[in-house]
């Protein structure tokens, strides 16, 4: 039996996948609103265990997002890009609805998860109204911290790197210094920076370039060196100076693992950034982790936490931007 004999009459098979889709987005839409509108009813099912202020307000912004999941449901029948996204999204917001829901009943409602230790959602939600003066503080002081720390890591990796990459000299004395000093973790030498440096911020800001500095010198190196000599021997032939073969042909060339250190070093410079401030700076979300440990206050560290995550991912996020643009012939090879 031919394909046409299972579509319905005038309907072509582009026309019932659009459908098809539209009705996957549709009842996986519902599905959604379903399980954020048992989340805002969990918040409203009986009185809480302790004593929360914010629990109405996360039942009508859960009720909120249930009705306009509910719409964008209804609306995958007329747009299928709004399907399409419907589509997509739908599994991590059933997964979102279920998990706050669970995690609302276990904690506010029942309080079978002990307290201070396992906080309700209306509690992070306070963290963000009530202290959020405090935590704004502590934002602003670690992007100040983590973007002088990295931009001077990034920018002496990347000369370092091209340096070696580039001059067989200069590699013989730097490359015995790299092979000791690289695989250190930037955190061990928390004892003497703090000591060689005047502030604990400027100790803490060292040791951030450190963490970004070796990936990006490791990778900017290999990068430069891998360039085929092909490349320069073209250059040579019409005439290129020295100078126009490592700006022109071996650092762009390098651009790609360039932004693999980059990303590497991104990563790194958190982890001692979080430390680095433990430690020593008397600001920043290290400190406010730590001050959160020290009186119990839970709820606060896991905000802070939240939005650490959400900082690091938005500088991936950015990074992977600007690669895009200075590598458009890859654009969509790595996707973020």
């Amino acid at each position: 039996m031919s394909e046409a004999l299972d579509l319905p009459v005038g309907v072509s098979s582009a026309g019932s996948l659009s459908l098809l889709r539209a009705v996957r987005g549709h009842f996986a839409g519902f599905a959604a609103s379903l399980a954020w509108l048992a989340f805002g009813l969990s918040c409203l099912w009986r009185e809480d265990v302790g004593d929360w202020s914010r629990t109405q307000e996360v039942a009508i912004a859960a009720l909120v997002i249930a009705g306009a999941v509910a719409l964008a449901a209804v609306a995958a029948f007329w747009s299928r890009r709004v399907a399409d996204t419907v589509q997509r999204r739908a599994p991590w917001l059933v997964l979102l609805g279920v998990w706050f829901a669970v995690w609302e009943v276990l904690t506010a409602k029942l309080g079978l998860l002990p307290l201070p230790f396992f906080p309700p959602p209306q509690a992070i939600v306070e963290v963000y109204t009530d202290d959020l003066p405090k935590l704004l503080d502590s934002v602003f002081a670690s992007i100040k911290l983590q973007l002088g720390g990295y931009a001077i890591g990034a920018l002496a990796g990347f000369v370092t790197g091209v340096l070696i990459g580039w001059s067989r000299a200069i590699g013989y004395w730097v490359h015995p210094v790299l092979r000791f000093i690289g695989p250190l973790p930037a955190t061990a030498w928390l004892p003497i920076a703090f000591f060689a440096f005047p502030t604990s911020w400027s100790a803490s800001t060292f040791l951030i370039a450190l963490a970004t500095g070796f990936p990006v010198t490791v990778l900017t190196w290999s990068g430069v060196a891998s360039v085929s000599n092909a490349y320069y021997d073209v250059a040579r032939t019409l005439g290129a100076k020295p100078s126009f073969l490592v700006f022109k042909v071996a650092i762009p060339a390098a651009l790609p693992h360039v932004f693999v250190g980059l990303f590497m070093g991104l990563g790194a410079s958190f982890a001692v950034l979080v430390v680095a401030e433990m430690m020593g700076v008397k600001s920043g979300l290290g400190w406010y982790l730590q001050w959160a440990q020290g009186w119990a206050a839970y709820a606060n560290m896991y905000a802070a936490l939240l939005v650490m995550s959400l900082l690091c991912s938005g500088a991936i996020t950015a990074l992977f931007k600007v690669r895009d643009r200075l590598l458009s012939w890859q654009k969509g090879v790595v996707k973020w």
